[in-house]
């Protein structure tokens, strides 16, 4: 018995010895194709999983003075809008992320988003100035910022400049500029500089409107030459952008945001109309515009 034990023992040992190993090689399977998922997704996880940020915005309410009246509604009106615009903008920042180049989210959110509330807050001005002293100074509260980790939402795609893609313009005989990591600086600009920037062409929306209204008047006419000044900007915008961001640029970050603008702008319209007329519809199917080159 004392002699047959120890061989007993040792085939235990030996079973144990296997099984353990079996368990450990399992281990190391199982770990490696994690280790292998990780390695396969890992950077697209990152990359989607980041903090897009958000978009804080100079409060507009707390520097107004005292609003009469008579200006109260259209004053509430707007600073309503200046919120709705805020929420647009943060759902753009994250719908976008990884689109354009290094300036993707100053050239297609933040700048829009600017233009806006200019025309927003004047007009709060000038409510509050037909009947009061017109408060001075609100475009100041304009500018927002980009909060988090989105300083760079679009940063992905600047990464394509190092192989010259951005707008193909490491293929225009600028390839130099392409490896500089810039995206959209340098020389790979110059091929969209030689060409013109073209204009932008938008559907008349004083054509459109049926008999207006006395009491609506002044509001439409606003409205109306309100619209004649975001094309101009628009048009200002896409000479002094020309050569940036990729092939989409203009749709994103200028065609996009004037329809945007001319959406708002059309309701203001056709809502004056209808408080004392019948409301015109589908005005909003004059908003999108077109660019002729």
């Amino acid at each position: 018995m004392s002699r047959a034990l120890p061989k007993y023992n040792k085939r235990r040992v030996a079973v144990i010895g296997g099984a353990a190993a079996l368990a450990l090689t399992g281990a190391v399977v199982v770990n490696s194709a994690l280790a292998g998922e990780s390695s396969k997704n890992g950077t697209a996880n990152a990359s989607t999983l980041a903090s897009v940020g958000t978009i804080s915005c100079p409060d507009v309410a707390s520097q107004l003075p005292a609003i009469p009246a008579t200006a109260k509604a259209e004053v509430d009106r707007n600073l309503a809008l200046l919120n709705t615009q805020i929420a647009e903008a943060n759902k753009r920042l994250v719908d976008t992320v990884g689109q354009g180049g290094p300036n993707f989210v100053n050239n297609a959110i933040l700048g829009p988003l600017k233009d806006k509330r200019v025309s927003t807050v004047n007009r709060i001005a000038t409510a509050i100035g037909r009947t009061a002293a017109k408060p001075q100074g609100l475009e100041a509260l304009a500018p927002c910022a980009l909060n988090g980790g989105g300083v760079n939402a679009g940063g992905a795609a600047g990464n394509a400049g190092n192989q010259g893609n951005m707008g193909n313009a490491g293929n225009n005989g600028n390839g130099n500029a392409g490896n500089n990591g810039n995206g959209n600086a340098g020389n790979n600009g110059n091929a969209g500089n030689a060409g013109a920037a073209g204009t932008i062409s938008c559907p008349d929306v004083a054509s459109q409107l049926p008999a207006i209204p006395a009491t609506a008047k002044a509001e439409v006419d606003r409205n109306l030459a309100l619209l004649n000044t975001q094309i101009a900007e628009a048009n200002k915008r896409l000479v002094d952008t020309v050569g940036q961001g990729g092939p989409n640029f203009v749709n994103n970050a200028i065609l996009g945001p004037l329809k945007d603008k001319r959406v708002s702008t059309v309701n203001r319209i056709a809502t004056a109309i209808g408080r004392t007329a019948a409301k015109p519809q589908g005005l909003e199917a004059l908003a999108a515009c077109t660019l002729n080159k």
